[in-house]
């Protein structure tokens, strides 16, 4: 349908904005870019990190814009204007993943630094750092309510926060292999973990239980999501395949 060019280095993440209107990506070349969805113009340059730009996220009603960086940093920004609001200072080393609640009002990040950081998003006060991963933190999560986080890590494992005590809730240990990317079913029963050894796990929220195996990669996973009714599962690897699954059977479907 449409190619969006502008960035002059690869392109490390995109999202949608939730209504579908508008697209942010971020870059090596150390920008965001926002993008019309439907005739593909590039709507704004939002120029500030230093280094690499490994996350984007929109907030939910598309007032804001979220980007994690190689600088350590995580920025917000006002997505209709594309001014920079906040810095937020924290993380020791590169920012790898960043992540709205779904009113809008946190901010989650995921660092090399091992630590799970949990954001005001207008102040940029730092509410909590949680602590418990003993490698990078490769992935970052809101449940759909906003009130618990899921990260992974290159320590193999997948944790559960209490997004606002910071307590550790779960320690999901089915992973042999780094975890690479971590997502939440929209109604926050189920958890789907991506891992370097090429599997995809589907696991019970509440109790940590593994549901499905999904095998079916050659390489590493890069990338999970949830569709937003929950039924199904894609993911992306270095096999350079997309895969779509069937939550419940774990059944492979493309």
């Amino acid at each position: 349908l449409k190619v969006l060019d502008g960035h002059t280095d690869g392109v490390t993440s995109v999202a949608f904005l939730s209504d579908g209107s508008r697209i942010v990506s971020g870059s090596l070349d150390r920008s965001v870019r926002v993008w019309d969805a439907s005739t593909g113009q590039e709507l704004k340059v939002l120029n500030g990190h230093t280094d690499t730009v490994d996350s984007v996220a929109f907030s939910d009603d598309g007032s804001h814009i979220a980007s994690g960086s190689w600088d350590t940093s995580v920025r917000v920004w006002d997505a209709p204007t594309g001014q920079e609001l906040k810095v937020l200072d924290g993380h020791t080393r590169k920012v790898t993943s960043v992540a709205f609640s779904g009113d809008g009002s946190r901010i989650v990040s995921g660092s090399w630094d091992t630590s799970v950081r949990v954001w005001d998003a207008p102040t940029g006060q730092e509410l909590k750092v949680l602590d418990g991963h003993t490698r990078k933190v490769t992935s970052v999560a809101f449940s759909g309510d906003g009130g618990r986080i899921v990260s992974g890590s290159w320590d193999t494992s997948v944790r559960v926060w209490d997004a606002s005590t910071g307590q550790e809730r779960k320690v999901l240990d089915g992973h042999t292999y780094g975890v690479t990317s971590v997502a939440f079913s929209s109604d926050g029963s189920c958890i789907a973990s991506g891992s370097e050894n090429s599997v995809v796990q589907v696991l019970d929220a509440p109790t940590g239980q593994e549901r499905k195996v999904l095998d079916g990669h050659t390489h590493g996973v890069t990338s999970v999501a949830f569709s937003h009714d929950g039924s199904h599962i894609v993911s992306g690897s270095w096999d350079r395949s997309v895969r779509v699954w069937d939550t419940s059977t774990g059944q492979e479907l493309k």
